[in-house]
Formats: structure tokens, C-alpha cells, sequence
């Protein structure tokens, strides 16, 4: 896969306020649309995850900074980079601009997480070696 994962999302008429200018929790509704994206095209679906291997990754912190308002129709670029790959959890980055401006920014951290037990777990190998050939270069060194 190619990195920084790059995906685009309208903002819709349901994600903004009155004036029209982007409300900031349904960033974070679109934010975990473009991790579970990620998430697909990495080759682990959320639903195969979820339903029948009983796994996934809830966030376990969570940091964004808005550096200008987005507004209803505006078409966001969502660039996603991974900083940190530990035992159960992968640190990930979030560049969101519109046309080249940037609107927001997200530090991730996402972790392995057994959905019957409710406690974290190692990635499992194939994962941890899908997230590993996801790292910059110069990241992994």
C-alpha cells in the first residue's frame, strides 16, 4: 500500500452547524471512516475483524489541532502517517487539508484489543507485518 495513506471525504450538510462551518465531532465521525479504510485496504476489514476474528482497535489517545474552519461541500484531503508501531498499539498521524490549506491535524493511538475480554493483545504477525512495511523509511530505522 502506498504511504501516507491518502483518502478524500466530502463534508456534508449533516457534518457542519448552522453557519455552514464543519462541527468538530463529526471530524472525528469521518476521522474513523478513514481509519477503517485504512484498515480495508491494509487487508484487515473491520467487520472480518470484528464479527468473526473477535479483534480491533479502539482508540486509546487522541490529540487534533484545527488550524482553519472547513465548511458544507468542501472536499477533505486525509493523509495518514505511521509514527510508532509497539506491542499491541500503532501510533498514527493525520494531515486533513482542503486543496492544499490545512484544516486540522490528529495524533492516534490505536490499539489490538480483544473484544471478549476487553484487555489488549499483541498485534497478531500478520498484522504487525502489514503495519511494518507501512512505516516511513526513516521511521523504521
Amino acid at each position: 500500500m502506498d504511504m501516507p495513506f491518502r483518502t478524500t471525504r466530502m463534508l456534508n450538510f449533516g457534518d457542519c452547524d448552522i453557519s455552514g462551518t464543519a462541527y468538530f465531532p463529526s471530524y472525528l465521525n469521518i476521522l474513523n471512516g478513514v481509519n477503517e479504510e485504512f484498515w480495508l485496504k491494509l487487508g484487515f476489514p473491520w467487520h472480518e475483524m470484528i464479527w468473526n476474528e473477535r479483534w480491533g482497535t479502539p482508540t486509546v489517545h487522541l490529540t487534533c489541532d484545527f488550524s482553519s474552519p472547513s465548511f458544507f461541500g468542501e472536499e477533505l484531503t486525509f493523509e495518514m502517517t505511521i509514527l510508532k508501531i509497539g506491542r499491541s498499539s500503532v501510533t498514527v498521524h493525520h494531515d486533513i487539508s482542503f486543496e492544499g490549506q490545512k484544516r486540522w491535524s490528529s495524533t492516534q493511538v490505536l490499539a489490538a484489543s480483544d473484544l471478549d475480554k476487553h484487555c489488549s493483545i499483541p498485534w497478531p504477525e500478520k498484522v504487525r507485518a502489514a503495519l511494518l512495511a507501512c512505516m516511513p523509511p526513516q521511521a523504521a530505522a
